[in-house]
């Protein structure tokens, strides 16, 4: 691996090939290199691959023309969520062609990104999970006067995805995944997954479960629906860093995502734009009248009933992990862009306010659901977007 590729997780090669390999209910969007002086961040870091065209069939860059640039220019570096690293390549493409901003978005993990930014290493970071209270005291040493605060920003679901030869569709329910990633159910033909799959072909093979290696938010995001509705078959008390003994483990969603792919037998969780040929999604039993699959629509029935929870200028939100809605996917997440309130660095705000301004735009969330994720509701991207306006 080169050391460009070092810089950026190790995911820069992996992502493009997942994403070339997707399912052809997704369209192709050219996503080339960026004609900016210095493109080289954005070649190391992920900017190399295809992206898809949004659900109207129009190139997400058409909306280019319409980003206000202001005083945006120089470079951006930015570190964190992996599983909004999609819609980031996405969103830089744009707004890099409109405004020759060099962004650098390594997509190393919500643990590393909010670390990154509370050392005062990047302009921004992302992060599948609100910033806690020790992370927003140490935020405020590199925000003069100010701390960081959670933007919400990219929704979507987090797919359990499987690779088990001769079966195609697979309902699991909160229990038996606690128990499958928990290591006490360990084969496919376990009488619990049975029992909700009674006309599947289950073999007889050895379940090989997959998490993340890094600190992540959506192993934080992933737990919280198994503590939420579980809580007598998780017994871990949750957080970015996977606490359950046994399975095997890789970097990234990527990292996931591939290992799941290549492993007869493998089951693991990332997000619904990671899914590929030779993966499946789970669809989960809620309890609701029928088992809900992974989709955009689906997740955004479940955020729509998020909370805000935040205080002040931050917009922290509260899932509903224990949804029965009919049609909402209750294994969700939100990732968050974090960014000082004030104090941020005079040579970097006017790129930050303008990227952000972009991606919580019309234009920018309209691309969302053409790549797998979920837009933010409205009435909570209107106070994003307020939000933004105020940052200094």
């Amino acid at each position: 691996m080169s050391s460009h590729a070092a810089d950026c997780g190790g995911s820069w090669k992996e992502l493009p090939k997942v994403k070339l390999q997707r399912k052809n209910r997704l369209r192709a969007l050219s996503l080339g290199a960026v004609a900016v002086s210095g493109a080289l961040a954005l070649t190391a870091c992920g900017s190399d691959d295809t992206g898809k065209k949004t659900t109207d069939g129009s190139s997400s860059s058409a909306s280019a023309g319409s980003i206000k640039c202001d005083d945006a220019k120089g470079q951006l570096l930015a570190d964190g969520s992996s599983a909004q690293k999609n819609a980031i390549d996405a969103w830089v493409k744009n707004f890099s062609q409109a405004c020759g901003v060099q962004i650098n978005y390594k997509g190393g993990g919500s643990g590393a990104g909010v670390t990154a930014f509370t050392q005062g290493q990047v302009a921004f970071a992302g992060s599948d999970s609100a910033l806690k209270p020790e992370e927003v005291t140490a935020s405020k040493k590199v925000c003069s006067g100010g701390q960081g605060i959670d933007l919400p920003m990219v929704g979507g679901p987090i797919a359990v995805g499987f690779n088990v030869p001769g079966v195609d569709n697979l309902v699991l329910d909160a229990p038996t995944l606690a128990k499958i990633f928990d290591s006490k159910i360990t084969n496919w033909n376990d009488p619990a997954i049975k029992k909700l799959n009674p006309s599947a072909k289950l073999p007889d093979l050895k379940i090989q479960p997959f998490h993340r290696s890094d600190e992540s938010g959506t192993t934080d995001n992933f737990t919280k629906y198994l503590i939420a509705t579980t809580p007598d078959n998780w017994k871990y008390s949750g957080g970015k860093a996977w606490q359950a003994k046994g399975g095997q483990s890789a970097p990234q969603s990527a990292g996931v995502a591939q290992q799941v792919k290549q492993t007869a037998g493998a089951i693991g969780y990332f997000e619904l734009s990671y899914v590929s040929d030779g993966i499946k999604p789970v669809s989960i039993d809620t309890g609701a009248s029928k088992p809900v699959a992974p989709s955009t629509e689906s997740a955004t029935a479940d955020i729509a009933a998020a909370k805000v929870v935040g205080t002040g200028k931050d917009l922290s939100l509260q899932l509903d992990y224990k949804t029965k809605a009919e049609g909402a996917y209750p294994i969700t997440l939100v990732t968050y862009e974090i960014v000082c309130d004030k104090g941020n660095k005079a040579d970097s705000l006017p790129a930050t306010k303008a990227f952000l301004r972009y991606i919580a735009s019309e234009d920018g969330q309209k691309i969302l659901s053409g790549i797998d994720y979920a837009p933010v509701p409205d009435e909570i991207i209107a106070k994003v977007r307020t939000t933004i306006e105020g940052l200094n």
